[in-house]
């Protein structure tokens, strides 16, 4: 067997808000660092020691990663870093590098799956990158010792002067043969750990992942590490899963993050059926394309907790949705809006709770686009309404040719999808941020979603208690909002 080595998993805090305000998102929504929890139980197999540090979780430790390198002296520190919080990675990895100079520094996550070898040309502190699906990358990587490097699939390193990627990885991971995450070494999980307010029935909670990939290709989705394909754990994988779940952490309810949870029709069904005859109490929010919805499947996935399903609706415009968003078939390009439409009213239909997902800012963005997209969003019967700033990510296919559509300020830092860094011809910073802010004032402005906030006293308790408890961080938000 190899020699056990020490791995330092670091999850960097990075922007991840608007520069120069208090971060809201922290307050409403502190998710657990799934892919690092992978990685560490994976390696953890194979008789590694692994530890996490959580920076979104607890922003101001950094001393606690400084003293376990000085006191444990691990042989790698691994990052897994977004585009915003990337820099912020590479801060944390020089100050490693001066404490213990032996250290092996890894990053991996969807930047550096998106910008390769770049990365580790600009930024010696780096000393490999890992591209696309971590677990075995690392594990052979670790246990390497530095030689047969050439033949680690889904590697980047550096030999002599170059930068060497060594492709992606063509064998992937059997799903069900992954160990369950590693969420125990997180500090105080579940109790620093929270989803967005007001998506949920009941704590404590936190967030699974049963699948990986996604085969459709809109503009804005980053699709770099997992690239087009589209893998999945079986239904009883998934029930042992959330029992395990609920038996070690008392957990009551999952946001499951799969990209399209819905996109394999037979393995929802045959979870729903499973998860009903368990009796197992646990409610679950997940993520679907309208077109993969129809009644039989939104009654058994009621019958079987389903709490809140979110839709990717992106823009209430049908010129723009044509031009952004991906379809697998023909089929599913008839009449898209119409088709939203219908299913959303069958969600309600069903029992379950409606989120809306959209974009403000998208190339070819204009006045009346987002005016159509208000009527859209007003005339819908949602429950939960998220608007964010277009992001043009590195991995996105829009990417390539953002600079033809309008100014883009590649600013990483602020890449997070709350600031505008993408500014469509015929509009200015100020304007956008303008209509941003309008979009959401007159939709929470309406009486109808008032009170559906109110009934969440008795539908989500814990919401509303961590509202109350957060209120003068909010109001401070929506004061210097309304200066602007």
């Amino acid at each position: 067997m190899n020699q056990s080595k020490k791995i330092l998993f670091v999850h960097p805090l990075g922007e991840n808000w608007i520069p120069g305000e208090q971060n809201v998102a922290r307050v409403v929504n502190i998710m657990a660092p799934l892919g690092l929890l992978s990685l560490a139980a994976w390696l953890d197999t194979y008789g590694h020691q692994t530890k996490i540090h959580d920076c979104y979780a607890f922003p101001g430790d950094d001393d606690k990663i400084y003293s376990y390198l000085r006191e444990e002296r691990p042989d790698f520190i691994g990052f897994s870093t977004t585009t915003s919080s990337f820099l912020d990675g590479i801060r944390l990895a020089t100050k490693a590098k001066e404490i213990l100079p032996s250290v092996q520094v890894v990053f991996g996550g969807v930047h550096i799956s998106a910008v390769r070898d770049q990365l580790l040309g600009d930024f010696p502190v780096i000393d490999f990158g890992v591209v696309g699906e971590g677990e075995e990358v690392l594990r052979e990587l670790i246990e390497s010792n530095g030689v047969g490097l050439r033949n680690i699939a889904g590697l980047i390193f550096r030999e002599q002067d170059n930068v060497v990627f060594n492709g992606f990885r063509k064998e992937l991971i059997d799903m069900d043969t992954l160990p369950f995450p590693a969420y125990e070494k997180l500090q105080d999980f579940p109790g620093s750990y929270c989803l967005p307010i007001f998506s949920y029935p009941k704590a404590p909670n936190t967030t699974v992942i049963t699948s990986r990939g996604c085969p459709y290709t809109c503009s804005y989705c980053d699709r770099s590490v997992f690239q087009r394909t589209y893998r999945y754990n079986s239904p009883e994988y998934m029930m042992k899963y959330l029992t395990y779940l609920q038996q070690r952490f008392n957990i009551k309810h999952v946001n499951i993050y799969d990209d399209t949870f819905t996109l394999h029709r037979q393995r929802v069904m045959e979870f729903c059926e499973l998860k009903i005859r368990s009796g197992l109490k646990m409610t679950f929010n997940c993520a679907a394309r309208t077109e993969q919805l129809d009644g039989s499947m939104l009654e058994a996935l009621k019958k079987a907790g389903c709490w809140m399903i979110s839709i990717g609706i992106e823009t209430g415009d049908p010129d723009l949705l044509k031009k952004h968003r991906s379809y697998i078939s023909n089929k599913e390009m008839d009449n898209p809006l119409e088709n939203i439409r219908k299913t959303v009213h069958l969600i309600k239909k069903s029992g379950i709770r409606v989120k809306g997902l959209f974009m403000l800012g998208l190339p070819g963005e204009t006045e009346r686009s987002i005016e159509t997209s208000m009527a859209y969003v007003f005339s819908l019967p949602l429950d939960e309404f998220n608007l964010s700033k277009l992001t043009p990510f590195p991995g996105a296919p829009m990417y390539g040719d953002i600079h033809n559509h309008g100014t883009f300020d590649e600013n990483w830092g602020i890449m997070n999808a709350a600031n505008f860094t993408f500014i469509p011809t015929g509009f200015t910073k100020e304007l956008l941020e303008e209509r941003h802010l309008e979009f959401y004032r007159r939709y929470f402005s309406r009486p109808k979603v008032l009170l559906n906030y109110a009934t969440m006293i008795w539908k989500s308790p814990d919401s509303w208690r961590r509202f109350w408890k957060d209120l003068p961080t909010f109001l401070s938000f929506t004061r210097k909002n309304r200066k602007k």
